[in-house]
């Protein structure tokens, strides 16, 4: 009998989205295997804890995971604890002697390897595999709800701002080839949202074909029928071309949605940073999108309280918010992280005025969605249904201007809603952050 036979695995995952298709990568190697996966941790015989390391913040939390985990040896179920991800790939040096509760790591790109290691581990005891995979070939098991799915489109980071731990993390930029990547979204079923996701999608492919082939991408990806829309992520200002921005106009595939990440709005700051636009430049932008693409909706991330970064400099960060009116924001609050150029900058900003800092621009940009989000009342709004909020009897979904998990929902009322398809709702009420409303057919 094989070592690992009628063995049953179970999966943490933590971090962001690129993250939970790596943890998709490792399930459908054990689903090819044809091994069981459990839901239920304490029933997993094999446990992996998929790791985040962006923050210290998110180092704690996977640290804290894995010997929570580790205490379900003492119910006489788990054998192997595998930890996995960033954690592991930056910091295994140091963390493999001393977490010891972890069997066996892998790194963000070992999936091909994940039983080799785990088997030896079984022989051998402990054992470090990070950085011994190859090249993935596999099939992922989806673990968001069926009818929207990641595709990362790109690894690793070569933009160097000087705040990220990505580049020593993940490595330079690497684009997946392009038939690949049609070949998976192919491979993950019917999609109502396809998200396209990367550090930086639009510098896919400068490194693999010497010139940039985001908008091809797009078009190719576009053409499958399993592809009901596509949504992109993570767009660095500097690299949208008009050529995407006339693709995504165009293009009725392509969800009129852009995140980009400005991070900060004001030229000193950014300079440090290690960004390579200004507050003039992002402000064109956002005009130039609008005007292009009618009712586009923009998304962007700041951090406040960056080293040396005045009250004044905050208070022009709000100002840019009431200016720009973005349609989604969030905030959050610099992170002081070694093996970085800015941990070593003059100025640091105390914790406590960092969160002050963040309250406040969160508090303007609630207004500003507040009163984006008033303007739709009493209209009808197509709304993508993700499933039900059992808690209020009621139906949720997305509308266009919302990207799962990190903005706001519709919750509706509806004779019947179906996930995955778009519903079109009257909208009745509205907060700062969601909206409210029922089908047609409700009132």
């Amino acid at each position: 009998m094989r070592i690992l036979d009628n063995k049953k695995f179970g999966m943490i995952s933590l971090g962001c989205d690129k993250n939970r298709v790596d943890a998709e990568r490792l399930l459908g190697e054990i689903r090819a295997r044809g091994y069981a996966i459990t839901d239920d941790i304490a029933e997993a015989e094999i446990l992996i804890v998929n790791t985040c390391a962006f923050l210290n913040e998110a180092r704690k939390e996977a640290i804290d995971t894995v010997l929570e985990c580790d205490e379900y040896r003492r119910a006489g179920k788990l054998e192997k604890l595998v930890v996995t991800g960033c954690l592991p790939e930056k910091f295994a040096a140091e963390l493999f002697p001393s977490l010891t509760e972890g069997d066996v790591f892998l790194g963000c790109g070992d999936a091909d390897v994940l039983f080799d290691a785990i088997e030896r581990s079984y022989r051998e005891g402990r054992v470090n595999a990070v950085g011994s995979g190859g090249e993935w070939k596999g099939q992922r098991v989806l673990t968001t709800p069926l009818h929207y799915g990641y595709l990362k489109i790109a690894d690793g980071c070569s933009n160097h701002c000087t705040y990220c731990l990505i580049p020593k993390i993940r490595g330079k930029y690497r684009s997946e080839r392009m038939e690949d990547l049609v070949a998976e979204a192919k491979s993950l079923g019917e999609l109502s949202e396809l998200i396209l996701v990367a550090q930086d999608t639009t510098r896919y492919g400068e490194d693999l074909y010497g010139e940039n082939k985001f908008v091809e991408l797009i078009r190719r990806l576009s053409a499958l029928d399993t592809v009901g829309s596509i949504r992109l992520l993570y767009c660095y200002p500097e690299v949208i071309s008009d050529a995407l921005i006339d693709e995504v106009a165009q293009n009725d595939k392509v969800v009129k949605y852009l995140d980009i990440p400005l991070q900060h709005s004001e030229d000193r700051i950014l300079k440090l940073m290690n960004r390579r636009g200004t507050r003039a430049s992002y402000l064109a932008l956002v005009q130039k999108l609008r005007a292009r693409i009618p009712g586009v909706a923009i998304r962007s991330t700041f951090i406040a309280g960056f080293p040396s970064e005045t009250a004044e400099e905050s208070e022009a960060l709000a100002s840019f918010l009431r200016e720009a009116k973005l349609t989604n924001c969030g905030f959050f609050a610099y992170s002081r992280e070694p093996d970085t150029p800015a941990y070593r900058l003059p100025g640091q900003v105390s914790a406590r005025v960092k969160s002050d800092r963040v309250r406040a621009l969160y508090a303007v940009q609630r207004g500003i969605s507040a009163e984006f989000l008033r303007s739709k009342v009493g209209t009808f709004v197509d709304v993508l249904c993700d499933g039900i909020d059992y808690e209020g009897g009621r139906f949720v979904g997305r509308a266009y201007w919302s990207a799962p998990d990190i903005d706001g929902k519709v919750y509706f009322r509806a004779p019947f809603a179906e996930q995955g398809r778009t519903y079109r709702v009257l909208i009745t009420e509205a907060d700062s952050y969601d909206l409210f409303g029922q089908t047609e057919e409700q009132e």
